[in-house]
């Protein structure tokens, strides 16, 4: 298995396996973030990935019990592909506990409550999303392209779905003509 470009992960997945199921970041507009610029955004063949998969198990000793999806929006992949993802992590790998994955709240969105609730039963506990701010404006002039609103609504529809958050506010985003603003929203 070769990663491809440097790979980011949630610091509290630190000890878990990271399978790149997408390359980049679909939306890779946001001016403060410089991690997947370097990267032409696709989603990653579903026979390349299960051939890492196997890799894994057949050359590597650590018997690990989280897996990571990665790239920036792995979420963005088509909900019967990320099923057959997670039905073989399971398969291939049976002392795994917990699956998770990168998204964005545009890729929940487009996701229906069946399919967030299919995800969930096939073993996706949590969805890490940055949100970044809660400030309109703030999201405005990054070129967040979403809405506050939608970041809540996607979290609650995860969290409907029994789909856990975890989410990314960035301090001082607003700068000082808008610190105010970003810490209140």
């Amino acid at each position: 298995m070769i990663y491809e470009g440097d790979v980011y992960r949630p610091p509290s997945e630190a000890a878990s396996l990271i399978i790149q199921l997408t390359i980049g970041w679909a939306n890779n507009s946001c001016r403060f973030c410089a991690m997947y610029k370097r990267k032409q955004f696709r989603v990653r063949e579903l026979s390349e990935v299960i051939e890492d998969l196997y890799w894994v198990k057949s050359y590597y000793p650590y018997r690990f019990d989280r897996v990571f999806l990665a790239d920036g929006d792995a979420l963005i992949v088509k909900t019967p592909d990320l099923l057959t993802i997670l039905d073989k992590i399971y398969e291939i790998f049976p002392q795994v506990r917990r699956v998770t994955i990168y998204g964005t709240a545009k890729d929940v969105l487009l996701k229906s409550h069946e399919e967030l609730c299919q995800l969930r039963a096939h073993g996706l506990e949590m969805v890490y999303i940055g949100a970044e701010s809660g400030s309109d404006k703030v999201l405005l002039d990054i070129d967040k392209r979403v809405t506050a609103a939608e970041t809540i609504e996607a979290c609650q529809k995860l969290k409907a779905a029994g789909i856990k958050v975890s989410m990314a506010l960035i301090t001082g985003l607003g700068g000082k003509a808008d610190s105010r603003e970003h810490a209140i929203e």
